[in-house]
């Protein structure tokens, strides 16, 4: 199975049992009162899926583009 980067970066964070619970309990506000699986289903970018989960989950902002991997704003200075 190929991994999408957003599948890299849940998996990364949460890792694989709590990410892919994450994934489909947590409601969230901010897409709707859905849940970021019901969120991507209906057609929401990854991104904002995955920045809202962080966001939800009180995920530190230096790792919301994944572990160990810069915002891209960093990455131009």
């Amino acid at each position: 199975m190929r991994l999408s980067e957003f599948d890299r970066a849940l998996i990364d964070e949460f890792g694989d049992a709590y990410g892919r619970s994450l994934l489909r309990d947590v409601v969230i506000g901010s897409l709707g009162d859905r849940t970021a699986r019901e969120a991507l289903d209906a057609g929401e970018s990854p991104k904002r899926v995955w920045l809202e989960l962080c966001r939800e989950m009180g995920v530190p902002q230096e790792r919301w583009y994944g572990v160990g991997r810069l915002d891209p704003r960093e990455r131009a200075r």
